[in-house]
Parts: C-alpha cells; structure tokens; sequence
C-alpha cells in the first residue's frame, strides 16, 4: 500500500518503528504488546463520529462506541484501554476516535487516561471535527485562514494524501452544493502553524488568499499523532464518503477487518418484451393497472437492433456488463405478430455473450395475489369465503421454468439459481398485499432458485423465502413507461408536484417519504437539468457506501431517446474522475452479490455477539472465527496466509473474505509496513479542551423518493 510521504520535519520529530518491532516506551526485554484490531469511537451525539461509525459498521470493522451523553457510559481509563493477557500487555484499541481533539471538561483524568494509552502504544486519534488552532498544529482561522460555507469547494489531496492514506484518490474531493438556499458544509481553513509538525493531506483555497488551507491533516506532536480533520459532514455526503476509506486507512494503519470497496451494478428488465407508454393526457399508463379498464390506447416501448448495438458500444467504451432481465415470451409473441420475424431477439441473441442474462419469468405474470384490476388501485381478489386467492404454486414453477427453456434454447449464458420476478411479484407488496405468496418459496424450491430479486424501495433487509435469498434492488427514478425525455419528465411533474400546480398530490400525501418539486419541470429541459443530476447523485452515492445492490432499470430505457445512458454516464463517468486506477468499480452479477450481502451480515452478527477475537503482535496478525463465519480483513499489500498472498488488491491494499473453519487465521505482515509511531516527546501534557462548536450540522437536501419507477 502507499505510504505517507515523510518530510524532513515529520522525519526528525518520529521514532522509527515498524509491525515487527513493538510500539511504545516498553523496557528491552518486555514482550511486546498486543494491539486489539478494534476502534474506540468517543461520540458527542454529532454527524462527525456517527458518520465515522458508520463507515465502521459497513465495513465489518469491530468498534466500540462511548456515548459522552448517556450517564450510564464506561469510564474511560487506564483499566478500560488496556490489560494484560498472558503476561503481554494489550491495547484493547487500534485506534481512538474524538469527537474532537479534547471533548472532556479541563483537566478532565479521562482525557490524561486517553493521552497517556495512545503514547504508550502507538495509538493514532481522529478528531472527527474540530476548529484551527494552535492547540490542533494550525494557525487560527479568523485573520490569517478562512471560516465559513464551503459549498460547491473543490478541494484537492496532497501529494502527501496521495502518498499516504488517500492513495486511492486521483486528486479532487468535491464538496456538495444541492441547493442554493441550504448550508450544507462548514469548515475551518488555515496553514499549520509556525513549527508544527503537521502535513494536510486535504486541503482548498482559502478565499481572498493566494494560499491554502488544510481540510484533513496529521498532526504530531507530544508523542502522539492525531488527524485533524477541521470540516464538518455527515455519514450521507460525497465529501465523506471519498474520504472515509482514508480516515480508517490512517487510524489502523491498513491493518484492520473489515473491507471497503465501491459496487455498481444495473439490472435491465424486461428484455424482449414490450412496456407499455405513460400517456401524457390521461396521466396514466393504458394497458396497465394504473389506468381505468379500456381507457386509452396503449403505445408499446421496444427496443430494436440500433439499439442493442448502442448497448454494446457502451459497454466496451464504459468497461462495463449490463444485466439483462429477459422475458421470453415477448420474442414468441412478437415474432407470432410478424410472420416469424424478431430482429432484436436476433441481434440480442447474436450478442448474447456480451450481457449477463438472469431469468424474469415468462411473461412477466404477476405471481402475487391474483389481481382485481376492476378498480384503480387495484385490489387482491377474494374467494367466497373472503380469503385472498394466491397465483398457484404450478403457476409461478411454469414462468420460471419455460423462460429458463426458452433462454437455454436461445443460448443464453445463464445462472439458473437467479429470478427476477416481474415487479418483484409473490413477494408482499403494501398495502394490497402485505404478507408474501405463500406458493413462492415452493415453487422456487421447485426450480433450484437461490437468488431472487426484491425491491430495496420496499424490502430493502436479506431474507430467505423458500429456497431463495433475496437480493435488494434500488429503483432508479427514470420510469418503466417511458421511452422520451419529455414522457419521462411529465410523469415526473404528475408525481412531484401539488394538486394546485396540476400534479397528483402524492407528493403532499406523503411528506414524510416524498418531496414536492417548487414548481413544474420543463418538459424540454427538465430532463437533463434535473432529473439526470439528481438521480446520478443518489446513485453514486451509494456506489461509495460500499453498498454492493444493484440498481435496475427496465429496456424501455435503453430505447428511443435512450435516457438511461445520460444518469449511467453520470455515474461512471464520475466516479472515474474521482479515484485512482488501482480503485475500479466492482460489477458483479447478482449471485455474488447476493452473496457478498450474506457473509457480511453473518460477519455482522458474529461480531455483534462477541465470537471474533482479532490482534496484531509485531507482524503477525491473528483472527479467530466461528466455523462457518469468513472473515473479512483489510491489510497491507505483501501480507501473507501461511506461504501465499492474502486477499485481493483493491484501492492499493489487499482485501477479501476468507474462511477459518472454526480455527484460526494467521497472517504475516511485511517488514517494511510501518506502525504507527509516536512523537519524540514524551510527557509533554495533554492538549487544552477543545470549544470547536457543534452548532453546525450539516443539512441534508431531501430527494424525491423513487416512487413508481417499477411497473
């Protein structure tokens, strides 16, 4: 992995150490210590340490969260942060998190406790948000830096960041602006102060100046090392994000568990079938269940063979696999309707090996409760006795099974143990439908099914249903029935906006999950201006939340004016401007997906319930699991299992799961990784209380929620 550049200042004021060597003032011939892989998160309450607890939890990184408000909490002293275990002596923390540099009362014997464990081992500390000044290595703000809104700021890493803990960067760390009206970021900016050994690793422009000002730096000082991070944020916002992996990176020093990589994934549905077309006038769909019976005239969306071709042009340009949710019915009745003729199954299926393939039933039955479409919205229909009648168990195996004959027929490379069914039917849906088919998990039992599709909108939590675990979709907001920009955009402004500017009210009927546009989109312009930036937003978002669920949209997209590819380019394109090469974007089926999303909640849960024991002395690292339990650990690059390398490179470490058996694993780090190391300093007193103000929080801008986007 790369490591932190050392200036000539940072050189003379370090003690030279490494992971062989033990860390801390320990006499000669004392063993060395061990180093529990856990972080000690001290919490205010604030976004600033709840968001690094939640890059924690993600992750799989053991932590232990005290709550500076709750009377009950742990005191935090000598007995809580270390002991010894078979006459070594342990630091029962890698790492400590603040929710500034000093969050305690003056002369608080907590903080002295804290001061005195993290220069006997080595132990780094974040202060997660707090003010400039000569107490942190800066030089105040007010006169010489800058405080205030750091909205729309394009912040750059450091050659040092880029060296060190933010390698896996290409440079630029944007900060949000999504709205004009709404203060969204808050920072500190200033250079460090006149003899501090401190190197920013993030910095921007100090308005006026000519000079910059560091947003993220490391300070040493007093044998000790702290990150001062002088910005705050939320665990939501793209700044964090970029930088979260970063602020764990320095804290453990790239020896931890738990893994941080950034997925994106596209289901396509719908595949040679035909989604019927939003009608501007009625504001609904004809042909489906939206519009009253008979009312209107439906206007089918299909793709043709231009635009397969576009589809893989795309692909090889972007680096990227799209999965095609089929329906082989739509080819059967289509060539049924054109004297045998199917041009885009066709070309489809002449490019089959360019696409991954995953069953979407036959024709896209509903598999639910059989539906009373008599009335808008419809209903489940009852049987005499008031029951709700269920599609059959027969029914929902022969969707399943002619659809994976007809695609093995066509030749399409499939996983037989994946479905999508259509509009994540069988499963429950609200408020129709509350409870699943109970003729689902037979009828996939029936078929080897062990991968199905839900909606996160809707059922966004793993869970088995009959022989299946389910994979959590995220509808993206570009809609079913929608072919053109300006359908796409009408339908919008019918679903965001209030009943006195000509929309529906859904909007108003729901405030607590959905948002009223101020005003109705342009229908020429709306598209591109709004919905594109928004939407790209919320999906890069979640590509880096180490998030692996894939997103869908449906082959009605991918058609005519084609408007999937302007939020998909959004999306790749910039994520490519903001990491570095050795930190690509994940695209993994959903199988894998579905099973990435397993281990990690078994992880979880055996975390969660005390069964994982993890510690490094010197350079050997040591992981105990219960069987049946992979670990997930992040390392640095040369670490070894046994003979062989550990893991996989990603974002300049080496990561992945690995199996224990029950038993214990053990790895060997490299000679030349460097633990963390005090300042030459010893026993200089701690730094003053810190007054950096928590008045500031960061405001989120509230999105319109996907509402509609499945058929």
């Amino acid at each position: 992995m790369k490591r932190t550049i050392r200036t000539t200042a940072l050189a003379v004021g370090a003690l030279t150490a490494s992971l062989c060597l033990s860390a801390g003032p320990a006499e000669a011939d004392a063993p060395a210590p061990r180093i529990d892989l856990r972080v000690l998160v001290v919490s205010d309450g604030g976004p600033a340490t709840d968001a690094i607890a939640a890059e924690l939890e993600t992750a799989g990184t053991p932590y232990t969260e005290v709550d500076l408000q709750d009377a009950g909490r742990p005191v935090i002293d000598a007995g809580f942060l270390a002991d010894t275990v078979d006459g070594r002596p342990r630091a029962r923390f890698q790492a400590v998190v603040l929710p500034n540099d000093n969050p305690f009362p003056a002369n608080s014997a907590e903080m002295t406790a804290l001061t005195a464990y993290e220069r006997t081992y080595a132990i780094p500390q974040v202060d997660a948000y707090t003010y400039a000044r000569p107490e942190v290595g800066l030089q105040y703000a007010v006169g010489a830096g800058y405080a205030g809104s750091v909205d729309g700021v394009r912040a750059e890493v450091t050659r040092a960041g880029l060296a060190g803990p933010f390698g896996y960067l290409d440079g630029a760390v944007p900060f949000e602006d999504n709205s004009p009206t709404v203060g969204e970021s808050y920072a500190y900016l200033s250079a460090p102060a006149p003899g501090a050994d401190f190197v920013p690793y993030v910095q921007a422009a100090i308005p006026g100046r000519a000079t910059k000002g560091s947003l993220v730096g490391e300070y040493r000082h007093d044998g000790r090392r702290e990150l001062v991070v002088t910005f705050v944020y939320n665990q939501h916002q793209q700044q964090f994000r970029l930088l979260a992996r970063g602020i764990v990176e320095w804290m453990t020093s790239g020896v931890h568990l738990g893994a941080d990589r950034n997925y994106f994934a596209v289901h396509v549905d719908d595949v040679f079938a035909a989604d019927d077309r939003w009608d501007t006038e009625l504001n609904c769909t004809p042909g489906d269940v939206d519009c009253p019976p008979g009312e209107g005239t439906p206007d089918p969306i299909r793709m043709v063979p231009a635009d397969v071709d576009h589809a893989t042009a795309w692909q090889d340009r972007r680096n990227f696999t799209l999965d095609m949710a089929y329906n082989g019915s739509g080819s059967v009745d289509h060539r049924q309707d054109n004297d045998g003729a199917d041009p885009l199954a066709d070309k489809l299926i002449a490019a089959r090996n360019d696409f991954r393939w995953v069953n979407h039933t036959y024709t896209h039955a509903f598999l639910g409760c059989v539906q009373d479409v008599s009335v808008v919205p419809w209903k489940c229909a009852t049987g005499p006795d008031g029951s709700t009648r269920w599609v059959s168990r027969n029914e929902i195996a022969d969707e399943i099974a002619t659809n994976r004959v007809w695609g093995e027929t066509a030749g399409l490379p499939l996983e037989q143990d994946e479905l999508v069914t259509g509009e994540h039917s069988g499963l429950k849906v609200t408020p129709q439908q509350p409870v699943d088919n109970p003729n689902l998990g037979p009828a996939l039992a029936d078929n080897g099914i062990a991968w199905l599709a839900s909606d996160n909108s809707r059922d966004p939590v793993q869970r088995q249903v009959g022989s299946a675990t389910t994979v959590s979709r995220y509808p993206m907001n570009v809609f079913y029935n929608a072919g053109r920009a300006a359908e796409q955009v009408d339908e919008y402004n019918w679903i965001y906006t209030s009943r006195a500017q000509g929309g529906s009210g859904i909007c108003e009927d729901n405030p607590a999950t959905s948002t009223c546009l101020p005003a109705p989109l342009d229908t020429a312009t709306g598209y591109a201006g709004h919905i594109v930036p928004l939407e790209t937003r919320i999906a890069l978002g979640h590509v880096l939340s180490n998030d692996p669920k894939p997103h869908f949209i449906h082959q009605s997209n991918l058609a005519e004016d084609r408007i999937a590819y302007p939020v998909l380019d959004g999306v790749l394109g910039g994520y490519e401007d903001l990491f570095a090469d050795s930190t690509p974007v994940v695209n993994l089926r959903m199988e894998d997906i579905g099973v990435e999303m397993r281990r990690r909640a078994a992880w979880r849960s055996a975390v969660d319930a005390g069964q994982v024991t993890a510690y490094r002395v010197g350079d050997a690292v040591t992981v105990q699991a219960p069987a049946g339990v992979a670990v997930t650990a992040t390392m640095p690059a040369g670490t070894l299992r046994g003979d062989a390398a550990f893991g996989d490179a990603y974002a300049g470490a080496l990561s992945g799961w690995t199996a224990t058996a029950g038993g214990t694993l053990g790895l060997t780090l490299p000679s030349t990784a460097e633990a963390p190391s005090p300042a030459a300093e010893p026993g200089a007193p701690a730094a003053a209380p810190s007054t950096a103000p928590r008045t500031r929080v960061p405001a989120g801008v509230s999105d319109p929620v996907p509402y509609g986007a499945e058929r």
